[in-house]
């Protein structure tokens, strides 16, 4: 139904287009803009009307409306925020959800906008009242009670011993001191929450300077600040064990009760079950479930109509005698998660297209009014495809499942998996904050129970064996997140299994098909983004199998055609070229483009028929949501947090992070041993709830990640520190420190344990001319594949077990976690023999290669900083060359600096360790494209086997190789 826009105030005209706040105050009678500076201070004799706009991935935006109204507020000006706020509403579009906010008993969505708190001050406008900046008068010595365990309700109580207990933090603010004193019964949680409020007035009234003491409940006069504290009080005394009088406790209601709103009145409605069929959309209706009160407003109502449901929910209110509960005004189409859990089988969500027109037609009638409305605004719309947050160069060890048992996979192999088995992978990577670690499980889609349970309890002791530093995933074929393919980069995904007895299966088409063979005919799909992730998907050899959008890859034995869809890509034509190297290497394929197939091509696929055009959609990442979580006796109980950072994860607790396509479980520190085994089933049980009402898959991956080793595509979503989740004490220990001293503490221990492995089979600067292979693809040209007897003649010097895929890059030793020790991991070859090979093959004299001594730097003695300083080796026998480990590195244990003899550039000449990316003490304001010319006449000769002039008469491409084969880059 149409709403008059003349109804509308003109101060929201232009409203809800950007990301954040927007709050007015209501002055005499009218709604008035806040200042920018002046949000997040409220008085009590004032009522307040906010906006929050939030920018989605789809670029649209979500609005939340909440009127405050302070414990001193007239009923006009109340009643006015009430009004206003439904204008405001009518204005975006009636989009908005409402929420009526009283002084005491805010909403902890609306305290999260204005964290660490609100403390309103005396006054408002109608008394004339003007805020006093706190340098212009004289300090008031006041006493707060905090409470909350992830959102803080701060409320100023009478200065008095009697306001104090035991289950509350209380915050005693002075002069020249704030203290707070933890009750006996709080919780650890809630005592690092309430530091937050300390910070705030520490640096709100003191400018950030004084003391910070806490005062523990029952210690008596333990020391100084105890004494202090109750020497403010007058003395010690005890404490009563009833609570102060005032403590907030929440209005319940045994069942929700619906009532329809007529002409201002509340009339009940009989039923049994709630129902979205009893919800009119030219009705407004009350859901009366005690500690809230949902005003819904069907969407062919009147503004009048929706005016009248918020004051009769106001009436209600009253008449109940039920000051503290929550008034929360939804429009149809809008209604919010918890909403529509209240009634049975609440039909799935479709998404409301009529708020931007209603939005549109609002803008139309203000600008026939005389006003300036501006269209409506969206968002910038996210990419579709986002970006893996993951290295891609480090050392990939795969495990296939048969039983209980787990067999290790060769190089050739371990980019080759079965739908019908298991698989349990070991990444070890380069991370932000030294090297990281990921341990995860890859279920097939015919994968048998018996398997899965296996592969999961066998990455579980990996977790255990690694002190749980190693991240966990839990990966089902077709639903894999974005970091899981560039670990493999070329995968390939086969039809059957490798197990023992395993047969025939039917595929989702009802096609019966047999294991995979090479001899057979077998068609495969190839997808991805580039050369470092690709994959070739075995799919049904029928027509119906075929996309426009993708490239495929039929064979028959050693007849092998190539398909080219008319809306795929170069990139996705190079990609499928490239597969052809894994799938049926040193064969011709013939090219077909769509639309210009063989016979022979149908033949191989039984029938011609239709196929899609459409790219298959994976489920995309959504704004993510933080929930805390309480698991007892296999049941899970779980808090959202609102606006959440950093500091929203407790030590203590377990969190869960929801991104929709995928779930992180984060587990504290001092989470209970048996609670952390359990945090697999607790993601799992979470899944299953369904919090937000998505119909989200029991597939959707999911992490499990500890406290202290938080990877970079867990870490993006916050603006994060490392430094605070290396901390050591509790949550309020670690907390205090901060307060107390202004500086984070040291940590317990390194982040990482650094450790020296054998070669990672990546390079180490992930440059595309080094990583990939250039094709370029001409669909009339002869197809020549294959490597260069040069190149085969290089690489296969290189190749070993741990190393990569054709689109790879050379290895290179990096430091890693320790991984399970494994008997058929195989030892790298010698450096020595990589490198005689490429000198053979440039036909160059091979220089033995001998570490060469670093001298002593007359800067030695200097102090060193943190960063400087090289990291301790954990094991001994890696980190010192042997006949066993002869491609281990010397590890430099003291500081050295080079020596400063110049070298025949006019440059410093530098020892070959401190050019070395992975040197502990590299060297600096160097040119890091050209490092071989600061290397002395002597030292080049050595590492190179030929002079500087001779080296660079080479080919670029020759020296490139030198300079990879040995390290430099």
């Amino acid at each position: 139904m149409a709403v008059s826009m003349r109804e509308v105030d003109s101060v929201f005209q232009g409203v809800g287009q950007k990301d954040g706040l927007e709050i007015w105050r209501i002055e005499k009678l009218q709604a008035v803009p806040v200042p920018k500076e002046s949000y997040g201070k409220f008085f009590t004799g004032d009522s307040y009307i906010i906006l929050k706009s939030t920018a989605l991935k789809n670029g649209s935006f979500r609005h939340d409306i909440h009127y405050w109204l302070g414990k001193d507020t007239s009923q006009d000006e109340a009643g006015t925020a009430a009004i206003k706020t439904v204008e405001l509403d009518a204005a975006l579009g009636g989009r908005a959800v409402q929420y009526r906010e009283v002084q005491g008993n805010e909403t902890e969505k609306f305290l999260s906008y204005f964290k660490p708190c609100i403390i309103p001050e005396e006054g408002g406008v109608a008394s004339g009242f003007r805020h006093t900046e706190v340098n212009e008068r004289e300090h008031k010595t006041r006493l707060f009670v905090c409470r909350g365990k992830h959102t803080v309700h701060v409320k100023e109580v009478p200065f008095a011993r009697s306001s104090l207990n035991h289950d509350d933090i209380f915050i005693l603010d002075t002069k020249s001191k704030i203290f707070q004193f933890n009750g006996s019964n709080s919780s650890i949680q809630e005592r690092a929450k309430a530091l937050e409020v300390v910070q705030y007035l520490k640096d709100t009234n003191h400018d950030g300077k004084c003391e910070v003491a806490a005062v523990e409940d029952g210690k008596l006069m333990a020391d100084v600040d105890a004494g202090e504290f109750w020497a403010l009080f007058g003395g010690f005394a005890p404490l009563p064990r009833k609570p102060f009088s005032e403590l907030n406790g929440k209005d319940s209601a045994s069942t929700s009760k619906l009532l329809c709103v007529n002409k201002g009145q509340a009339a009940p409605i009989d039923c049994e079950i709630l129902t979205r069929e009893l919800l009119d959309s030219t009705k407004c209706y009350l859901l009366d479930c005690g500690s809230e009160i949902y005003a819904w407003m069907g969407r062919e109502t009147t503004l009048e109509e929706r005016k009248r449901a918020g004051s009769a929910a106001e009436e209600f209110l009253r008449e109940g005698n039920r000051p503290r509960s929550h008034i929360i005004r939804l429009m149809e189409g809008f209604e919010t998660v918890i909403f529509r859990s209240k009634f049975d089988k609440w039909p799935k969500k479709a998404d409301a297209v009529v708020s931007d027109e209603s939005r549109g037609k609002v803008a139309a009638l203000l600008k026939r009014q005389g006003f300036n409305f501006k269209s409506p605004a969206k968002a910038a719309p996210v990419k579709q495809e986002p970006q893996p947050q993951i290295d891609c160069t480090g050392n990939l060890q795969v495990w296939r499942v048969n039983g209980s048992e787990k067999t290790f996979l060769s190089f050739s192999e371990q980019c080759k998996f079965y739908s019908g088995d298991c698989y349990i992978f070991q990444y070890t990577y380069p991370g932000e904050n030294g090297d990281e670690c990921l341990i995860g499980t890859w279920f097939g889609k015919k994968s048998v129970q018996e398997e899965r349970s296996a592969a999961t309890s066998l990455a579980d002791k990996m977790i255990e064996s690694l002190k749980f530093q190693a991240v966990l995933v839990r990966v089902y074929e077709g639903k894999e997140p974005i970091e899981f393919f560039p670990i493999f980069q070329n995968l390939v995904i086969y039809k059957g299994g490798t197990s023992t007895g395993y047969k025939k299966f039917v595929s989702e088409n009802g096609i019966e098909d047999d294991t995979y063979s090479e001899s057979g005919v077998a068609l495969f799909r190839v997808q991805g983004s580039g050369p470092e992730n690709m994959q070739a998907i075995q799919v049904d050899t029928a027509a119906t199998s075929l996309n426009s959008a993708y490239c495929y890859i039929l064979h028959d034995g050693d007849t092998v055609f190539t398909w080219v869809g008319n809306l795929s890509s170069s990139m996705d034509q190079e990609l499928a070229e490239r597969q052809l190297d894994v799938i049926k290497p040193n064969l011709q394929s013939r090219l077909l483009k769509e639309g210009s197939e063989y016979d022979q091509f149908w033949k191989l696929l039984g029938v011609k028929s239709e196929y899609s055009s459409q790219k298959i959609v994976r489920d995309q990442e959504s704004d993510p949501h933080l929930f805390a979580c309480t698991f007892s006796k296999g049941v899970l109980k779980v808090r959202e947090i609102f606006n959440f950072t950093q500091d929203d994860l407790m030590t203590e607790d377990i969190f869960i992070l929801d991104c929709h396509s995928c779930v992180f479980v984060w587990v504290g520190q001092r989470v209970d041993t048996k609670i952390r085994a359990q945090a697999l089933n607790i993601g799992e049980k979470f899944l299953e709830l369904d919090i937000l009402m998505e119909n989200v898959s029991r597939e959707t991956p999911l992490y499990v990640i500890t406290e202290g080793s938080e990877p970079q595509y867990f870490t993006r979503f916050f603006t994060w520190d490392f430094a605070k989740s290396a901390m050591h004490g509790n949550s309020f220990e670690r907390k205090l420190s901060i307060v107390k001293d202004g500086v984070k503490p040291r940590a317990d221990k390194p982040k990482r344990r650094p450790t020296t492995s054998a070669h990672t089979g990546r390079s180490s600067v992930p440059d595309k001319s080094q990583r990939s292979r250039s094709m370029s693809f001409s669909p009339d040209r002869v197809r020549v594949r294959g490597r260069s007897p040069a190149f085969n003649a290089l690489a296969a010097n290189f190749e070993n077990p741990n190393a990569r895929n054709l689109s790879t890059p050379p290895p290179v030793v990096r430091k890693q976690l320790p991984k399970p020790v494994s008997p058929e991991s195989s030892k790298p070859p010698p450096r020595t023999a990589s490198i005689a090979a490429i000198s053979a093959s440039f036909e160059r004299p091979k220089a033995t290669l001998i570490p060469k001594s670093i001298k002593a730097s007359p800067d030695a003695n200097k102090p060193q900083t943190e960063a400087s300083k090289p990291k301790p080796e954990t094991n001994a026998k890696e980190s010192n060359p042997t006949k066993d480990n002869p491609a281990a590195t010397p590890t430099v244990q003291e500081d050295v600096k080079e020596s400063q003899a110049e070298g025949e550039e006019g440059l410093l000449a530098y020892p070959y360790d401190r050019l070395r990316t992975s040197s502990t003490n590299p060297a600096t304001d160097i040119d890091v494209t050209k490092r071989e010319i600061y290397l002395s006449s002597t030292e080049f000769r050595e590492r190179f086997g030929m002079t500087k002039e001779a080296f660079a008469k080479l080919p670029k491409w020759k020296q490139n190789r030198l300079k990879i084969a040995l390290q430099l880059f």
